[in-house]
Formats: structure tokens, sequence, C-alpha cells
């Protein structure tokens, strides 16, 4: 297994982490999977999911004992309760429910905490003084945002530098071969503000497993979970035939084209995958061995590459000469 630096931290990730979404499957996350405690034995975690039953699990499995190669992650901000401070990024809310991360948890830290989603009610400076102050007391090692816009992560590490608290390493975010509008603002950011990315749904919900083809839906559709939403249908279906070609002629799986392509892009540290059993996590294991060659990532690139949109199609005709490594990640030159 390759390790990465996450960021511009010095904490070492492994390319392929373990969301644990699957665990559980209580609700509307069993529509995802419902991997049980002898699953999660064979770690990215939040506490909305399955109510925090995932965290439940995660903390039997490791039984309450932290091994030094483990790492852990989790997420807050999701309504977890029907009182009206149970949602949102308040300090009230995210200290209560890192507490409770860590009771289920059955352990004394959580290595990544992450905001799990924005909240426009809630200053960002409270926020990021709660963030620092869990960072103080040593429950929480290093902070991120996950399913942010770029003018929120900028506004985020701009109160941090100022105030001289804990600031983003990371964000976690959704981007794979047939969603790249990421490349738009959130990588250029990651490059920029040297923020370690890690990739939730990497496979599009197990659309770009090489599996499914026009005719066959997923599990997850089936069972009516809404996420990534497909907006073209048929361009996802030319990129599923080009990347099931190339994984038939290296005699691979679908899936680990697709997770290595992601591997390979800028500022990409580990890919959350959510396998619902253990075959399907040893076939994504093998992806982070797997190298592309620069004619099959041109292809890739070719059938799922996104518009240029305003004002990156003015920059790439007048400005191209003095880009730098940020500006290069949605650089056209070369297609």
């Amino acid at each position: 297994m390759e390790y990465r630096t996450l960021g511009r931290s010095g904490l070492k990730v492994s390319t392929l982490t373990l969301g644990t979404m699957t665990f559980g499957g209580t609700g509307p996350f069993a529509a995802v999977g419902n991997s049980d405690l002898s699953e999660a034995k064979r770690i990215d975690t939040a506490n909305v999911y399955s109510n925090g039953l995932s965290e439940e699990i995660i903390g039997e499995a490791l039984g309450g004992k932290r091994k030094n190669d483990v790492l852990i992650a989790s997420k807050a901000r999701m309504r977890i309760g029907t009182g009206p401070n149970d949602e949102g990024l308040s300090r009230h809310h995210l200290i209560r429910e890192c507490e409770k991360s860590l009771k289920r948890l059955r352990t004394d830290v959580i290595d990544v905490y992450f905001v799990h989603q924005w909240d426009g009610l809630t200053p960002v400076e409270e926020t990021i003084a709660a963030l620092d102050t869990l960072v103080n007391q040593g429950k929480i090692r290093y902070i991120g945002c996950s399913n942010w816009s770029g003018w929120q992560v900028m506004k985020a590490l701009a109160v941090s530098d100022s105030r001289h608290q804990a600031r983003f390493v990371t964000q976690q975010i959704h981007y794979t071969l047939e969603a790249r509008e990421a490349e738009y603002e959130l990588l250029p950011i990651s490059v920029d503000q040297g923020l370690g990315v890690l990739v939730w749904s990497p496979l599009a919900g197990g659309l770009l497993s090489g599996k499914y083809h026009r005719d066959s839906p997923t599990a997850r559709q089936l069972g009516g979970w809404k996420e990534p939403p497909i907006r073209d249908e048929d361009r996802l279906w030319r990129i599923v035939d080009v990347l099931s070609d190339i994984g038939k002629a290296r005699g691979i799986s679908g899936a680990q084209v697709a997770l290595a392509w992601l591997l390979g892009r800028p500022a990409v540290s580990s890919l959350v995958i959510g396998a619902r059993n253990e075959t399907q996590l040893k076939d994504n294991l093998a992806a982070a061995s797997l190298s592309l060659s620069e004619e099959e990532r041109q292809r890739l690139d070719s059938v799922s590459r996104p518009p240029v949109l305003y004002p990156y199609w003015h920059q790439q005709f007048t400005a191209r000469d003095r880009f730098g490594p940020a500006d290069k990640v949605l650089d056209r030159s070369h297609a």
C-alpha cells in the first residue's frame, strides 16, 4: 500500500481508506449497505451514518484498543436528533457530537475530524474556534471540511490564518470520472493551499465499477438512493464503456481502472472506498498498485472531460503563459 502525506500536515495516510457508510444499515442507509461487525473486522465514518451505529461497530471492531497503524476519521454537522441544536456547526453542536463520537468509537482521540457540510447560519469564526478547542483539548488531531464550495473553504482558511487557529489540512469531496466539477475550484484550492483530498464515493455509488451498463441499475439505485445525481446518462455510459474496455484488456475490473485514474489526479491523498463485502474490498484494494499508461489516461480524460466554464475559458485563451500549478489542474493546452 502506498502512503501519501495529507496536505501540508505531517500525517501519512494510505491511498485507500475504508468508508463505513455501509456499516449498520439502518434507516435510509439500508439502501447503501448493511455490513455488520464480522464485515467491519476484516476507517472514515460519521455520526449520522445509521444514527451513530457505524461508529459503534468500529469501536467494537477495534475492541477499544487503538492500534498504531489505524487512523480514524469522523464527521459532524448533519441532523442527529430532533432538537433545535441537533444539527449545524455551532460550538454547542460540534463539541457535543465530537464527545459522543469518541464514546461510540471507544477512543480518546479522532485523527481527522471533518465538518460534514456547510452551515450558513453559524459564523465560520465560531466553527473554527470550536474545532481549535477540540484540537487543543487533544480530542482531535487534524481538521477538514467536506462538501464545501470554493469560497467557503477559502473563507475558513482565512479565518484560521488570521486568528492563528487550527487550519483545515484536508477536504473530503465527491470527484469521479463522471463528476469532475471539483477541477474548477476545489482541486486548484487544494493544490494552492496544501489541502489533501479524500474522495468519497469514488465509484459513483457503483456506477463506475464496470459491473453496470445502460440496462442494469445498481443496487443503490434499486434501493432508492439518489446520490450521486447523474445529469447526462449517455455520457456516463460512454465513460463506463471506455473504462470497461481498458479493464478487459488488462484482465482487471473497471472499478480498479476508475480508482487508479483518481489516484493519479492532483492533490488526491486517498480514496474512501465503501465496499459492501470482502470480495469488493479486495478488488478495490488492488487499484493501489495499478499504474495506467498515458494512452489509457488520455482515453479516460477525453471521454469524461468537463466543459471549460467562464472565467476559465478566458484564462485559457489569454493567461496560459502565466499559469501556476493550481491553474494547471484545469489546463486544456493538451486537450
